[in-house]
This record gives structure tokens, sequence and C-alpha cells, in this order.
């Protein structure tokens, strides 16, 4: 699974090329609140597994005005810093890599 193009944005990181996307409207349970915002991202030149970050608070989109915060460039990068270091591996194929990034991220 890639992404689209249409919608992504680039980042380099460590001298690689990521790109990576945020959903634009929520999905039901992020619309109500029940699961947080998310952020995907893929290696730009050779895809493989994906890299999904929830983050701690509420998609900008969800129907009772929960606190939410925008996805940075500085957050994506502390998110794919902190993915491979637990082990993702980018370039290879394979399920989904999920990750959580904690309110206390320098970036966050």
């Amino acid at each position: 699974m890639t992404l689209t193009i249409k919608g992504s944005r680039r980042i380099t990181v460590d001298g690689v090329a990521f790109r990576w996307s945020v959903r634009r409207r929520p999905t039901y349970c992020q619309a109500n609140g029940w699961s947080p915002l998310t952020f995907v991202v893929e290696q730009a030149e050779q895809p493989g597994a994906l890299l999904v970050a929830s983050l701690p608070c509420a998609h900008p989109g969800n129907w009772f005005g929960l606190p939410s915060r925008p996805v940075l460039p500085a957050t994506v990068a502390l998110g794919v810093r902190q993915a491979l270091a637990a082990g993702w591996r980018p370039s290879l194929p394979g399920p989904a890599f999920k990750i959580f990034l904690h309110d206390s991220s320098p970036a966050w």
C-alpha cells in the first residue's frame, strides 16, 4: 500500500526522502473522539511498510470541538526517527508499523 501523491507532503529526515499525509476528513471514530489524530509516512523512493503515528489529541475535524493540534514537519520527523529507532524498516514490504507520540516529546 502506498500513499497517493495528491495531498501528501515530502520531508527529508536524516538524508532520506519520505512522503507523509494526514486524513483531511476524520474517520467516524476520530470524529467521535474515540480514536486519536494520526499521520502516515512512507519512504518516497522505495515505498515499503507504512508508518502510522498516533498523536495525543483529537482530529481537528472531530464533531465535539475536542482539543487538537496541527501536525508539523518537526512532529513528522520526530515520529520517523522514533520509529526507525524502534525497528521500522521503511524500504521493506510488510505490515504497517504503529507508534504513539506522547505529549512529552520535544517537537510535540
